[in-house]
């Protein structure tokens, strides 16, 4: 009964979606007035994820009682996420260096995207290392979870956490309030899921609506070169990470298709996050990675948005002339490695990065102004990324902390009928670091 709910939910959701283009290129007036629809739906998404992390998190650490593995999941997390923010910069510079999207653009930016590129070249998002450290750390739980900081949510959870550990059996009623906790907002993420096509109609007519379906030739060279690095980006960290792990990468994609749906269709990664976050516990990540890499996934593995920066470095600087040596690009990009830690929420937070950076490197402003045009249809798809690179994140690390539940795993694709050529691979004491050697070698 459940398979064919989501089933059905998929259906809608594409028809929601082809709905949404007709209407949006037919009736770009009304289109444009539907946005309501989508914000309603992404501010009830936003309502579970705070008590859905939290809960979800304490449970996952507190009641398997391990806490001296937190340390270790911390550095094995980090360590994945900039070796595949890397992999991403490197794609991003060669797919830029080898399509030139900004080379023979005649687009002439507006006075007003100008003026707007100008004030996001000024803006503060807090880079330096002492401010995003301080950052991780809230004043308020309660603030934390009314702006939606997950990162400061995370936080306060492994405190938490480790306090309910401290107790003992006096925390135990408090643990067995946020396990049904975490189980009754689960099912409020099915409740919510059922407005989603709605909210995805309502997005995909603003968006078609507001810029127009020839906007899609205007930008093509730009629009096309982004997709192609980022699809060719996510099958390459797709085929590795299951080549490691020894799972079907189609068995992966069928798992994730509908939080990735959701995500492309109203360009924001908290949409999909209560989603995916479900999906990918019921595929054999233990809830405490689930909980763990996720949400920090979210701040520091952006891996679309930071291969977008590397292309649009580059675009901005082919649109003035401006020729720069492999060197110079280098040294962008590792400053781009820092910039665009901690920008997750912000609106626009790409673009604000993009500007501030082309700034410091007296580089002129222009392809942010005109870059402007399209960031909606550009985040659609480097967002996607964001949360595939994310979900593919939480297998690794199950399979590095080799706690990964295959049985778990083909259980989940059993029960969704997606016939898979999976490794029959059980036995979780063959080591990562094992595994990760033989597919070097």
């Amino acid at each position: 009964m459940k398979d064919l709910k989501n089933s059905k939910l998929t259906i809608a959701i594409i028809f929601a979606l082809i709905l949404g283009i007709i209407v949006g290129w037919a009736f770009p007036d009304f289109a444009v007035r539907t946005h309501v629809l989508a914000e309603v739906f992404l501010r009830m998404v936003k309502m579970i994820i705070a008590p859905l992390l939290f809960a979800t998190l304490v449970v996952g650490i507190a009641g398997n009682g391990d806490i001296k593995s937190l340390g270790r999941l911390g550095v094995k997390t980090v360590v994945y996420f900039e070796v595949v923010t890397t992999i991403a910069l490197i794609i991003g510079l060669g797919f830029a260096n080898m399509f030139k999207p900004g080379e023979g653009l005649t687009i002439a930016p507006q006075a007003a995207g100008i003026a707007q590129a100008a004030g996001m070249a000024t803006t503060s998002h807090g880079t330096t290392f002492g401010q995003m450290f301080l950052s991780l750390f809230p004043t308020s739980i309660v603030q934390a979870m009314a702006d939606g900081n997950l990162l400061q949510i995370v936080v306060f959870s492994l405190f938490f956490s480790l306090a309910v550990c401290a107790v003992g059996k006096k925390a135990k009623p408090v643990l067995d309030i946020l396990n049904s906790v975490s189980t009754i907002m689960f099912k409020f993420t099915e409740y919510v899921m059922i407005f989603a096509p709605v909210g995805i109609f309502g997005a995909i007519a603003y968006t078609v609506g507001t810029n127009g379906v020839e906007i899609l030739v205007n930008y093509g060279k730009i629009i096309f070169s982004l997709y192609t690095a980022l699809a060719v980006f996510v099958l390459i960290v797709l085929f590795v990470a299951c080549k490691l792990v020894h799972i079907s990468p189609k068995g992966l994609l069928n798992a994730i298709n509908e939080p990735a749906l959701l995500t492309f269709t109203t360009a924001s990664s908290e949409a999909a996050l209560p989603k995916a976050m479900s999906i990918m516990e019921k595929f054999g990540v233990p809830k405490t990675i689930v909980g763990f890499v996720m949400p920090t996934g979210y701040t520091f593995n952006l891996d679309g948005s930071t291969l977008y920066l590397a292309m649009a470095v580059l675009f901005s600087t082919q649109l003035v002339g401006i020729n720069l040596t492999i060197e110079q690009q280098l040294v962008i990009m590792f400053a781009l490695m820092l910039t665009s830690k901690g920008v997750a929420g912000v609106p626009r937070a790409s673009l604000i990065v993009l500007a501030g950076t082309l700034t410091s490197f007296n580089i002129p402003i222009i392809g942010v102004a005109i870059l402007l045009g399209i960031d909606q249809i550009l985040d659609m798809g480097r967002t996607t990324v964001n949360l595939i690179g994310n979900c593919v994140a939480t297998v690794v690390i199950a399979r590095w902390e080799n706690c990964f539940d295959y049985n778990k795993m083909n259980e989940f694709l059993k029960n969704t009928r997606i016939k898979t050529n999976t490794f029959n691979k059980t036995n979780n004491e063959v080591s990562f670091e094992k595994d990760f050697g033989e597919n070097i070698i």
